[in-house]
């Protein structure tokens, strides 16, 4: 069998869509998987609507959710004389033919239809089969010659047989009468010229591909496989809009989750291998298969993304997940972190890492590495340091000016504070965490201390203890 080539082709009109972006990794996984290629184009034919800053940010989008693609990515627009030249080509054939009907004329015809009560008609153009020899010198567009009886069977790979009737399909424009051509075309040409094997895409595309199968056909070109994924719905069952929240790849990027987390999500998002929730791409690269689509649409569930974008936290590389967590705080704007602070943090990921689901909980969770002297306790914290709290802070730094750093050491050092003022390790913690981070909810005392170093931690409590 040939290589496989899929391609994601977004219009530049705006931000990278969650619905796209699964399109796009679909696409990816099933290449990856199978040695193949993953191309980009942009479809940025509509001239009046596409922008640079568009094309940008689906590319950052695509980047940030580590899907890289082959070669460069390809302009539609840029291929406008190629599509052109296609369009001529079926006129040779035979397979297309220079229609001279007005906008005017077309309009009286729908009106006509109207009138007699039908209320879709297909425009059946009067110059079909008319002979060049008889063409005026007048504007034109070049159409298809469509089939008019029969029917055009689609096979897809998700949605199974599909049937279109013929006589519901009309002899689609493939170049204007300026000279550009139409997007059915484009398409076609594009995916022809770039190898595309299989086209997988939103399934708002289905009809669309009864109509390409005939350029396809007119010009004596493979159809490539067909896979028609059903779109996204927001937790109500309703289509995915910007009231269930964040609608663009960047925002949630912005929000916090991890790549990982958002690949996995997505994956599980319409397509299902067994009981297999949690994975890695490379796991999902061997199990994706279009056979694990389902037909239906698939619910977005923001608690399932959260849980799932948790597990890949805890499982990342300390180095890769400090590295990606430094990427969203550029993207959403705030503060980058200190020498200091990114060499604490590095240290601390190990405790904190486990129980945050996002960037900004990792970072809560981390705020006792994070944070200078002096630490200021919240109002629950500054109650567990009251006279008899400090008294005890003050008894324990002298013996741990000495004390060598490892909890083997600090553990006995704690218990035998607590047991002499009576008291268990709990109430001792509840200072202690004030003291260290000014918060009652921190990872353990221990890992605090260790975390921070010891002077960094004799230093806390002395200021506690005043």
């Amino acid at each position: 069998m040939s290589q496989i080539v899929t391609r994601f082709a977004p219009s530049p009109t705006g931000y990278l869509h969650i619905g796209g972006a699964r399109t796009a990794l679909f696409n990816w996984l099933f290449a990856r998987g199978r040695g193949g290629k993953f191309l980009l184009r942009i479809e940025d034919t509509d001239q009046e609507r596409s922008t640079p800053e568009a094309t940008a940010a689906i590319l950052q989008g695509l980047k940030w959710l580590g899907l890289d693609w082959d070669g460069d990515a390809v302009s539609q627009f840029a291929r406008k004389d190629r599509h052109a030249e296609v369009a001529h080509e079926m006129l040779a054939r035979g397979t297309a033919y220079k229609c001279f009907s007005t906008t005017e004329e077309i309009a009286n015809f729908r009106a006509e239809q109207e009138a007699k009560g039908v209320s879709y008609a297909v425009f059946q153009s009067p110059w079909r089969d008319v002979d060049p020899a008889s063409h005026p010198n007048a504007p034109y567009v070049i159409r298809m010659k469509a089939p008019r009886e029969g029917e055009t069977v689609i096979e897809d790979s998700v949605q199974g047989k599909v049937t279109f009737r013929n006589d519901q399909l009309d002899d689609m424009i493939v170049l204007r009468s300026d000279g550009t051509p139409t997007y059915m075309l484009a398409v076609v040409v594009d995916d022809h010229d770039m190898g595309v094997t299989h086209v997988i895409r939103g399934d708002d595309h289905l009809n669309n591909a009864a109509r390409q199968s005939m350029v396809y056909q007119a010009m004596g070109w493979d159809i490539p496989v067909w896979a028609h994924i059903p779109l996204i719905h927001g937790p109500d069952g309703k289509k995915l809009s910007k009231r269930h929240g964040a609608t663009a790849v960047g925002d949630y990027q912005i929000q916090g989750f991890p790549a990982a987390g958002m690949r996995n999500y997505l994956t599980r998002l319409g397509w299902g291998h067994g009981d297999a929730e949690l994975f890695t791409s490379e796991e999902a690269m061997k199990m994706f298969s279009l056979e694990g689509i389902g037909r239906s649409p698939a619910r977005l569930d923001f608690k399932k993304l959260e849980s799932t974008c948790g597990w890949h936290i805890s499982h990342a590389d300390d180095a890769a997940l400090l590295h990606e967590l430094e990427a969203y705080l550029a993207a959403a704007d705030l503060p980058a972190l200190t020498g200091k602070q990114r060499d604490l943090l590095s240290r601390a990921l190990y405790c904190v890492k486990d129980r945050a689901k996002t960037f900004p909980e990792l970072i809560d969770k981390a705020h006792f590495a994070l944070i200078s002297r002096p630490v200021l306790a919240d109002e629950a914290a500054a109650k567990n340091l009251d006279s008899v709290s400090r008294g005890i802070l003050n008894e324990l730094t002298p013996r741990l000016r000495n004390a060598s750093w490892t909890k083997e050491v600090l553990e006995p050092i704690l218990n035998e504070i607590a047991a002499a003022h009576g008291i268990g390790f709990g109430k001792l913690a509840a200072p202690l965490r004030a003291a260290l981070a000014g918060r009652t909810a921190t990872p353990s005392v221990f890992d605090m201390m260790l975390v921070i170093g010891q002077d960094e931690t004799i230093a806390r409590l002395s200021d506690a203890a005043a």
